[in-house]
């Protein structure tokens, strides 16, 4: 479900990008905007990052986000007939992608191109994602500048506007690491890291989307999903949080729903995990990764961490919030993740030899483990967000001393996932 300009000009609810929504904003003539701008042709495909494709991309992002619709034709600003762009093959429409991230700076990410009609009404749909990291320039040889929307122009930012903008992305970058710091600190709190330590990890949406709560159901529904989900970016070799919590009886908590620990057996207590899904698509995971049982009888010692756990818990918060990002209508997501312990011996993460059997020769002992933290775009295609999944692994296990992920191993770059 999406809302733009066509929908917010024709009093509509939230609804999908259709050819028979697109018919009615062209009956109904309606104007250009600062988030709607109608265009008869698309640019040509050869030399796209010369075109004023990336002008456009730029000045939407530099506004506010909106919608580009080629394929119609427009009169003193207001939509008067459909027109046929041609076909929109794959490659054109990565051509458009990549024209959004190598000619502008910052990138652009997150663009979604919506195909309508059928030949004679075929219309392409570009719709460009608020952005936090404004302002975006364009290049024109030695020379950049930073356009922006003005009512239904495209305009040149003054430098006041620029500084201002600047000035607007550090502060956004404060409040997104507040809300971080105020996720993490929940989670984290009393837990038994005196004990055994503790993940904590934590994702919030950059730009949340504040609409309809989650219904339970809703909650259930994309907790059964990400297990199947982080089961595709780490098998079974290792302890998942997702599968020791109460997934289909999530509890109501403060503007969020949450799936209490099912690890309370004597034998099973050192299995135990939290997770939660708030209301506006931040999600956050918690489970005990230190004194877990080995393979043969006994307990690892409470600051003894595999690393098969660590990647675990990574792709189960990662798949969540794919998951939970389709749900709210999310992208961006900052994550962090961190562990937690407070005994006197250092943390050790372990990692497993070429027999298989748990190995601490490579390990570097922490007498802190600093939280890592990213950025990853929840709906980007499938085989760049397992590699984020990969990558963001790889970061908190080095942290260890450990070299290799173990179990989260994407396809090659340039197979599907």
């Amino acid at each position: 479900m999406t809302f733009t300009a066509l929908h917010r000009a024709l009093g509509l609810a939230p609804a999908p990008l259709t050819d028979v929504l697109l018919d009615a904003a062209v009956a109904a003539g309606v104007v250009e905007a600062n988030d709607l701008d109608w265009k008869s042709e698309l640019p040509p495909a050869k030399g796209l990052p010369q075109t004023d494709f990336p002008k456009d991309v730029a000045a939407m992002a530099n506004s506010g986000g909106g919608v580009i619709v080629f394929g119609v034709r427009e009169s003193q600003k207001a939509a008067v007939e459909r027109v046929d762009v041609g076909e929109l093959d794959e490659a054109y429409e990565r051509s458009l992608r990549s024209a959004a991230i190598t000619a502008i700076s910052p990138p652009v990410f997150g663009l979604n191109v919506h195909r309508l009609g059928t030949a004679g009404s075929r219309a392409v749909i570009v719709e460009v994602p608020a952005s936090l990291d404004g302002p975006h320039l364009i290049y024109k040889n030695d020379y950049f500048a930073a356009p922006v929307r003005n009512d239904s122009d495209t305009v040149w930012m003054k430098e006041r506007q620029i500084e201002a903008m600047y000035r607007a992305r550090f502060e956004e970058r404060r409040h997104a690491t507040e809300a971080l710091d105020l996720l993490y600190g929940e989670a984290v709190a009393g837990r038994d890291s005196d004990k055994r330590a503790w993940l904590i990890a934590v994702a919030h949406p950059r730009i949340p989307r504040f609409r309809d709560r989650l219904t339970r159901e809703e909650a259930r529904g994309v907790l059964t999903k990400t297990v199947g989900l982080a089961l595709t970016y780490a098998g079974r070799g290792g302890v998942h949080p997702l599968e020791n919590v109460d997934r289909d009886n999530p509890r109501p908590g403060l503007r969020r729903w949450v799936a209490v620990n099912a690890a309370t057996g004597e034998r099973s207590v050192w299995r135990e995990a939290w997770i939660s899904i708030h209301h506006d698509g931040s999600v956050t995971v918690a489970a005990a990764v230190g004194g877990h049982r080995m393979s043969s009888d006994g307990y690892f010692e409470g600051w003894q961490v595999e690393s098969a756990a660590i990647e675990c818990a990574i792709a189960d918060l990662l798949a969540l919030a794919r998951t939970t990002a389709e749900t709210t209508g999310n992208d961006e997501y900052d994550v962090r993740l961190g562990i937690e312990w407070a005994g006197e011996q250092p943390l050790t993460i372990l990692t497993k030899d070429n027999m298989g059997f748990t190995y601490d020769g490579v390990s570097v002992p922490l007498h802190r483990y600093t939280p890592v933290e990213t950025t990853v775009n929840a709906i980007e295609p499938a085989a760049d967000f397992f590699w984020h999944v990969h990558d963001f692994a790889q970061d908190c296990v080095n942290q260890g001393g450990i070299s290799n992920v173990l179990m989260i191993q994407p396809p090659a770059r340039d197979e599907p996932a």
